[in-house]
């Protein structure tokens, strides 16, 4: 399994920015489909965002689009999450995760379809 380590979490006022890294070892990093989810207090974890293996295709949850920007470099082995005009609602643990594959290319938004997962880093949005 690739190993996985996200960075860039903290405090930020609501409106502000915040870019999360996710970092990636061990094994080839384009022949992974990559995620975010986050899970906020209290809720379940949700899928954020995706990216394939060759950078071509991005997804995003219908509540996030436009405001959060995958963004996935294959020559440096990461994936950032750059999140905009954020919220207090957005303050969640933030990860990454990696697929070698999907069952079906609509599941890209299930947790099950990742085999690998970083330690996550927590974004707080104060108001």
């Amino acid at each position: 399994q690739v190993q996985l380590v996200e960075s860039g979490g903290g405090l930020v006022q609501a409106g502000g920015s915040l870019r999360l890294s996710c970092a990636a070892s061990g094994h080839t990093f384009s022949d992974y489909n990559m995620a975010w989810f986050r899970q906020a207090p209290g809720k379940e974890r949700e899928f954020v965002a995706a990216s394939d293996k060759n950078n071509v295709t991005a997804h995003y949850a219908d509540s996030l689009k436009g405001r959060f920007t995958i963004a996935r470099d294959n020559a440096k082995n990461t994936v950032d999450l750059q999140m905009r005009g954020l919220r207090p609602d957005d303050t969640a643990i933030y990860w990454c995760a990696a697929s070698s594959s999907y069952r079906s290319s609509a599941y890209y938004h299930r947790q099950i379809e990742y085999d690998s997962w970083g330690q996550g880093t927590q974004v707080t949005v104060s108001s």
